[in-house]
């Protein structure tokens, strides 16, 4: 299991392969990754996104820890940025290795509901008329009541 809270972009095809190799018990692997989208009707200039390290890094490590325990998964992967981000750069990634297809897709989606939701972080958008804190959406707290 690796955590990886970090200010510095990500290279998604070296950290898949890396991830993928030497699971030759695994069946699937599955792979997400997320994007700095523009906002439809007031343009972002950027993302800003701060955390409290010791607090971010305890709580990924605790839902990735929960995750594999749920979905007997042999690896877990996340990644996530912070800082200063534009539309249309990574923000973050989730891998998951598990015997079955079933098992990883299931656990990187519950990995990313819980991200979304629940990782301490903050995020502020910017754009050219101001700029505004992004709170959680109704939507975001529904996609947690699966698990």
């Amino acid at each position: 299991m690796r955590i990886r809270v970090q200010e510095q972009p990500f290279d998604l095809g070296v950290e898949s392969a890396a991830f993928a190799s030497g699971h030759r018990d695994m069946g699937a692997i599955v792979t997400f990754t997320g994007i700095v989208r523009d906002l439809p009707d007031d343009p972002m200039e950027a993302m800003e996104i701060e955390h409290y390290p010791a607090m971010t890094e305890k709580a990924i490590a605790q839902m990735a820890e929960e995750a594999r325990a749920r979905f007997s998964l042999g690896d877990v992967l996340v990644i996530h940025r912070y800082g200063r981000l534009v539309p249309g750069e990574m923000i973050m990634m989730v891998a998951t290795a598990a015997r079955h297809r079933k098992d990883a897709f299931e656990a990187a989606t519950y990995l990313m509901d819980y991200l979304k939701s629940r990782a301490p972080f903050w995020k502020r958008e910017i754009s050219a008329t101001g700029s505004a804190w992004v709170a959680a959406t109704d939507a975001d707290e529904d996609a947690l009541s699966r698990w």
